[in-house]
């Protein structure tokens, strides 16, 4: 029997209340309605910034008691609670997060007994994907070393100039070039005279814990890593990467959704931002496994899946491109693979991935090495980038503005100033820098930092990163990349800095001015290499020597696909190359009267582009 305390209201009072309840039932319904058609993204929305909110949060947190914890600290953290998980899978063998903390440590103590290295030192690591990466990486971290990672693709020339400028090497070929207070040493136990093996010190070393004091962080904004990139001119240059910012790149694969319990698929290069800090440095935040891949294959990656219980890969829009251009096979949506996240896949490939692999969701997101702005698309748009509102800018300020395609340089007003764009204009992204979002710019010469800082933007003494990349804002606030501008492009997943591969074509004999830029390909993501050269008075085109030259100085990613043989070179008011008219008549032989050349590696020269070889490319026959 109930008691008098649960008795519901009688008399007139109970029509009233049930009136009451259903109107405000009803209000809800309206009011979810009404969010719904008015603001259907605000849920979305309001997670994917709570999650931001709380990263933030928390390492406020950490300040605030004292404790600057940084990567390589919450890796020590994972290898002492759970010092048996696997860590990094590899060809199928298996390293614990234990297995990786000896092993690192057995590094440190090589270069502890072995060398002069000390705190705050920098070395470079030139190697390919493979557990020692990690091993070397996180060793020189222990011991408080300041890790630079060369890309393993680049020649002679770039990198040695890399190491000139800021860093150590590893390499033969450009032994005899290096300063002679550099030690050079080698993960091989038999060694070139003058290299060090430090695969045969390991054998005897210990792998006790190293020192804490030797890498406790005393700032933040201590440089963790370097990073090379090409940015927007010339050769590669280091990205500084703090120890903050390798935070924040660590809490990507949280931000969207993935756990400690997740398998994550990793085939993207080590020595690039995306493989180091949001792969490895996402499984640490996470205390999950990665199973990494020496290199990317099409034909092995869902078998990969499958046998390793895969639920999350990271990708670049080739990766996925490629995936979907392999022979369609029984089974292919049967994997665990949930989630996706990476950058740059073309709306028709997202579109074809999904329909044929499964309900997986794509993470896409952007943002630059070295840069102060990120985007996420946290909603799933196809083609997105990211989302902005007013709750987004409360954390991620940026503009996009005017742009001038002709001159390459940002459209000022009568008085100096810049201007926003329109929505669904195409417009530079910038973003302010200050206290809460730094520019921590580029190792050695200064002047590569000032390049890529906007002065006196919209008052005067104001300062912005720009980002060298169009972005287009849609009526709902997505964000979508538009193109690149200056004097780089993307193929093959990197950044081609132009002018690195003109100065290279530029050293024979027989050519007087080169400009080369990048040309869209149907069904290819980025764009392909072209060099508009002309040649000195009395001497004669050489195309093996070309093809020679290139293929020895540049990775094979920045070798120019295309030639084309002007008698002028066209320049712009501020005696610039003109790249805007050779970019829009691209590479075929019907628009264009100048000599064109494509480059053929069976005969290992570049051989005239007629229009069947042309109408090959178009149709997909011949591979770039």
């Amino acid at each position: 029997m109930a008691g008098p305390g649960s008795e519901l209201p009688s008399g007139p009072v109970a029509p009233m209340l049930l009136s009451w309840l259903t109107g405000l039932g009803a209000g809800m319904v309206l009011l979810s309605f009404m969010q719904k058609l008015l603001y259907p993204y605000f849920w979305d929305d309001f997670w994917y910034l709570l999650k931001v909110v709380c990263c933030g949060f928390r390492m406020e947190m950490y300040r605030l008691k004292g404790e600057l914890v940084t990567v390589l600290d919450k890796f020590l953290m994972h290898a002492k609670k759970q010092p048996q998980k696997p860590f990094i899978i590899y060809e199928g063998d298996i390293y614990t997060y234990q297995d990786v903390d000896k092993r690192s440590s057995r590094v440190a103590h090589v270069f502890l007994n072995h060398s002069t290295l000390k705190r705050g030192d920098t070395v470079a690591l030139l190697m390919s994907n493979e557990p020692d990466f990690i091993h070397v990486w996180f060793g020189l971290a222990k011991l408080g070393c300041v890790v630079a990672f060369l890309n393993s693709n680049i020649r002679s020339v770039s990198l040695l100039h890399c190491i000139r400028s800021y860093l150590l090497g590893t390499i033969e070929e450009i032994l005899p070039s290096l300063p002679g207070d550099i030690s050079v040493w080698a993960m091989k136990e038999s060694v070139p005279q003058g290299i060090i093996s430090l695969k045969e010190k390991l054998s005897t070393a210990s792998d006790s814990q190293v020192p804490h004091s030797h890498h406790v962080a005393s700032n933040l904004k201590a440089p963790y890593l370097y990073i090379f990139t090409s940015g927007t001119t010339g050769l590669p240059k280091a990205a500084v990467i703090c120890q903050l910012q390798a935070m924040k790149g660590s809490a990507g694969l949280w931000a969207f959704g993935c756990t400690s319990n997740d398998i994550i698929y990793l085939t993207l290069p080590l020595y690039h931002s995306a493989g180091s800090l949001l792969g490895i440095g996402g499984c640490i935040e996470l205390g999950a496994t990665c199973v990494l891949k020496k290199k990317f294959s099409a034909s092995q990656f869902w078998n990969d899946c499958k046998k390793y219980n895969v639920t999350v890969f990271q990708y670049i829009g080739e990766l996925c491109r490629y995936l979907c251009k392999q022979p369609k096979r029984e089974g292919e949506k049967d994997h665990r693979v949930r989630l996706a996240v990476g950058n740059g896949i073309r709306s028709d490939v997202w579109r074809e991935f999904l329909h044929r692999f499964g309900n997986i969701k794509m993470c896409e997101l952007y943002g630059a090495t070295e840069g102060n702005i990120c985007f996420m698309n946290h909603t799933g748009k196809i083609g997105s980038v990211g989302r902005a509102n007013f709750l987004h800018k409360l954390f991620f300020t940026f503009d996009l503005i005017k742009y001038d395609f002709q001159k390459d340089e940002p459209i000022r007003n009568e008085h100096g100033w810049c201007s926003h764009v329109k929505k669904g204009e195409p417009g530079l992204l910038i973003s302010p820098v200050n206290a809460k979002n730094p520019f921590f710019g580029y190792a050695g010469n200064r002047k590569h930092t000032e390049k890529k800082l906007l002065c006196d933007v919209f008052k005067k003494g104001d300062v912005y990163f720009n980002t060298g990349d169009l972005m287009v804002q849609d009526q709902e606030n997505f964000l979508y990349f538009w193109d690149r501008i200056g004097d780089t492009f993307r193929w093959k997943g990197e950044n081609i800095a132009t002018t690195e591969v003109a100065d290279i074509i530029g050293m024979l004999d027989f050519i007087q001015d080169t400009n080369v830029y990048g040309v869209a390909v149907p069904d290819y993501e980025g764009k392909a290499g072209m060099a508009s050269i002309t040649l000195k008075p009395n001497t004669s085109l050489d195309l093996e020597k070309v093809y020679e030259q290139v293929v020895t100085f540049l990775p094979a990613y920045a070798c120019p696909q295309f030639l084309r043989i002007q008698e002028k070179m066209e320049t712009t008011g501020t005696f610039k190359l003109q790249k805007f008219r050779l970019v829009e008549e691209g590479f075929s032989p019907l628009k264009i009267s100048d000599p064109l050349y494509f480059m053929d590696k069976l005969k290992k020269s570049y051989i005239p582009l007629t229009k069947e070889i042309y109408d090959q490319i178009i149709l997909g026959k011949i591979k770039l």
